[in-house]
């Protein structure tokens, strides 16, 4: 099983001329980023929970719902007397998505140190990222326990920033530089190490990054594809699947759980099995994520593929 950690909470899309002025129309759509990677997991075919404050109101009983349809274990979700976060999603001509948040209570950032779950032994891998890791207090809950499993499971991190949740760049700095103190495996886009080290070469921060306990970092560009950065194996650039983009919400979130999904079909999904991935088997994880990451590109919103989509 896996388990992944972070915010689940409502995107609204805004649906452009769907209404008269003044009015607006959106769309409702279920998101998260951590939310998303453990609904790609389960459509996968993988075990996965995750753990998160969830809150009892209407959008939470449906996020909860949800999880569970798609076969995400539940046990991990905490129930809180709070509003569901909201984000207001407008996407540009590129396909891009510009993010509104709307979650000044939110249940996400209300995880205790004192609330972390004792993690059953058939939990291979925790999944970390996005703005959860810069929540108070619940960012210091989730770095007390990436602290705590590093050395026992795999643990994954995707920084996924969001500075219209948290605008000080060097809160973010300070959070991920200690995430990835613990992380085996990081997936980042070029957007985020932009965004981290204004005016600095994005291959540098990547490289400055891939240090112990990491072996693996797979630095995201979009269309021009992945630059991949291997403790055994070295760099190397691994091209982006041909796709006509209808939008890229939802594209990283379904390249991490396709990773973490080839890593387990490979029998890889540990620290030692990953420090053990063989070029060729680095480049197949890299194609699978890629793949599927196209797939979800092509689609309208967060729709993550299943496994038989996959299939060569």
């Amino acid at each position: 099983m896996i388990l992944c950690c972070g915010e689940a909470l409502y995107d609204f899309f805004l649906e452009p001329g769907a209404a008269e002025w003044p009015q607006l129309n959106y769309r409702a759509v279920p998101g998260g980023s951590p939310f998303n990677v453990a609904r790609g997991l389960a459509r996968l075919g993988r075990r996965s929970a995750l753990l998160t404050p969830l809150s009892n109101d209407y959008l939470g009983a449906q996020l909860r719902r949800l999880l569970e349809q798609e076969g995400v274990d539940s046990r991990y979700l905490l129930p809180r007397d709070l509003p569901t976060t909201l984000a207001m999603v407008s996407v540009d001509e590129g396909g891009q998505p510009q993010y509104g948040f709307y979650g000044e209570r939110a249940p996400e950032a209300s995880l205790r140190p004192e609330e972390l779950p004792t993690l059953e032994d058939e939990i291979a891998a925790v999944h970390f990222g996005s703005y959860a890791l810069v929540s108070r207090p619940g960012g210091e809950a989730l770095q007390a326990l990436a602290a705590r499993e590093s050395g026992r499971r795999l643990i994954s991190l995707d920084p996924n920033l969001r500075l219209n949740v948290e605008p000080e760049r060097a809160r973010w700095r300070q959070c991920l530089d200690i995430h990835r103190r613990h992380a085996h495996l990081i997936k980042v886009s070029v957007e985020d190490l932009t965004l981290l080290y204004p005016g600095q070469e994005v291959e540098a921060c990547a490289r400055r990054w891939l240090a112990p306990p990491c072996q693996l970092l797979l630095l995201t560009r979009g269309e021009q594809g992945v630059r991949v950065f291997s403790r055994r194996h070295g760099e190397w650039e691994h091209p982006a699947a041909a796709v006509q983009v209808v939008d890229t919400v939802g594209a990283g979130d379904s390249f991490q759980a396709a990773l973490l999904c080839r890593l387990a079909e490979l029998d890889r999904l540990s620290p030692d099995g990953l420090a053990a991935l063989s070029r060729a088997e680095t480049e197949d994880l890299v194609r699978f994520a890629t793949r599927a990451a196209a797939l979800t590109c092509a689609r309208r919103g967060p729709d993550l593929p299943q496994r038989e989509q996959l299939t060569d």
